[in-house]
């Protein structure tokens, strides 16, 4: 048995690239590289309920 070579980030982007492209095509590939994580949504989500409670003129006051 040999031992498990890892591949480099560049060849494993390659590859899985590649991969999603014989499988969904180009419009799914693109589709399914643009889809945006639930993470991201969360910390805008976040944001904005801060900035609703947000009293613009005292923070203001405390950052300048």
């Amino acid at each position: 048995m040999e031992p498990a070579v890892l591949t480099n980030e560049t060849q494993l982007i390659q590859q899985a690239v590649q991969i999603l492209l014989e499988k969904l095509g180009t419009t799914d590939t693109n589709r399914f590289l643009a889809l945006k994580s639930t993470e991201r949504l969360d910390s805008v989500l976040r944001h904005q309920t801060w900035q609703k409670d947000l009293d613009k003129d005292s923070f203001f006051d405390e950052v300048f």
